[in-house]
């Protein structure tokens, strides 16, 4: 298997200007007058907001610096071009901590923790607390290659512990991921443990993605988790089930129009982050918001992003088979911001995961690494500690 090759984003102006084009050329309509500025889904205020930011403030040169000011590979894994962040920090190579995005996220979610996870001590930390730090685009996302049909939760783990082990030459790691990353890490943790013949020692997570053998509730507090899970999922999941059935023709619509992506991805960002104490631009940047959106935009990888959705079903879902748990150390981080992908009670993830840490967050949401970084940081760091 090939060694990494340097990478760097360097985007053409020919891609800039086309996109920039279709931000122009997009008309305002009115929203519904009941209901709120986001009862109907994506705000029209705030797209326009951030619409008339992107033409006239936002600059992705800019970003582009930000997003190359950590070392960035391209590999080919079982022959798909998988591009990753790896920062040799403090840690020296010797306690390499995988980071997996999801959906509507990438790897530029974790960019103010890279800082703090790989070089402590220039954050207020101790250096014995660092990291390696490898942080992969997911397949068909980002700057990865796209695979030539969807690719799945369970086969990216396969790809992940190849590039750990076969690539950058890891014999054991450590792994968290959250929303399509938690579900990866968990496959990481089931089928690629050390135990296994693998190289994953440990997991953190902070959405359950896997789903127990039996989901009959056993207790008063996963009764009222279910009951409120289910009722959310009626209300808030159209578009998973959009993109697991039929991706192709949301693809061709967000493809299509730069604003219809950023409102697609935007939207999720309010619906699911901690907006407890401000709105989306208290949490977010306007910057930070639309430098994610273009990640998916200037690759062309939002088309091949909702796949992945699709390829959950074609792998057989994420319910465990009877006899089946994941046997290492697991950590799990409750954020309360987090209404849709609510985590459930212990004694639920227990009969998943080896839990050995679980924590209930005093804020933060879904995307946990840019909107609390410090929070998420200092949970990562204790968890680690505890094994």
């Amino acid at each position: 298997m090939s060694g990494p090759n340097p990478f760097s984003i360097n985007v053409s102006d020919d891609v800039l200007a086309r996109i920039r084009t279709r931000v122009e050329a997009y008309r305002p309509f009115p929203a519904p007058e009941a209901g709120g500025d986001w009862a109907f889904g994506m705000s029209t205020p705030a797209m326009e907001d951030l619409r008339q930011y992107w033409l006239t403030e936002y600059d992705w040169r800019a970003a582009e610096q930000r997003l190359n000011a950590w070392p960035q590979f391209t590999a080919p894994v079982d022959g798909l071009d998988i591009h990753f962040l790896h920062i040799v920090g403090e840690a020296g190579g010797k306690r390499p901590l995988l980071l997996t995005h999801g959906w509507p996220g990438s790897v530029f979610e974790f960019y103010d923790a890279l800082g703090p996870l790989a070089y402590p001590s220039r954050h207020g930390g101790k250096a014995e607390d660092a990291f390696d730090l490898i942080v992969p685009s997911l397949p068909g996302y980002g700057f990865s290659g796209k695979p030539a049909s969807p690719l799945g939760q369970k086969a990216t783990a396969a790809l992940w512990d190849k590039l750990m082990r076969d690539v950058l030459g890891y014999d054991t790691y450590l792994a968290q991921g959250g929303d399509w990353g938690s579900l990866v890490t968990s496959w990481l943790g089931l089928n690629h443990s050390v135990e296994t013949g693998g190289g994953c020692k440990a997991i953190h997570l902070n959405m359950v993605g896997l789903r127990p053998p039996s989901l009959a509730p056993e207790t008063p507090e996963e009764i009222e988790w279910l009951k409120a899970s289910q009722a959310i999922m009626q209300s808030e999941t159209a578009y998973l089930q959009q993109q697991a059935t039929k991706p192709q023709t949301l693809a061709m619509a967000l493809m299509d129009s730069p604003v219809g992506t950023a409102a697609w991805i935007v939207e999720k960002f309010h619906g699911w982050s901690d907006l407890s104490d401000g709105g989306l631009f208290d949490v977010y940047t306007r910057d930070q918001l639309l430098t994610n959106v273009m990640i998916y935009l200037v690759n062309d990888a939002i088309a091949t992003s909702v796949w992945y959705y699709a390829a959950l079903f074609l792998e057989g879902g994420s319910q465990l088979k009877a006899g089946e748990r994941v046997r290492v150390p697991t950590g799990i981080a409750s954020y309360p911001g987090d209404g849709v992908y609510k985590i459930p009670p212990r004694s639920w993830c227990e009969r998943i995961y080896e839990v050995n840490h679980y924590v209930d967050m005093p804020s933060g949401g879904h995307f946990a690494a840019m909107e609390v970084p410090d929070l998420f940081v200092e949970d990562v760091r204790r968890w680690a500690a505890s094994l």
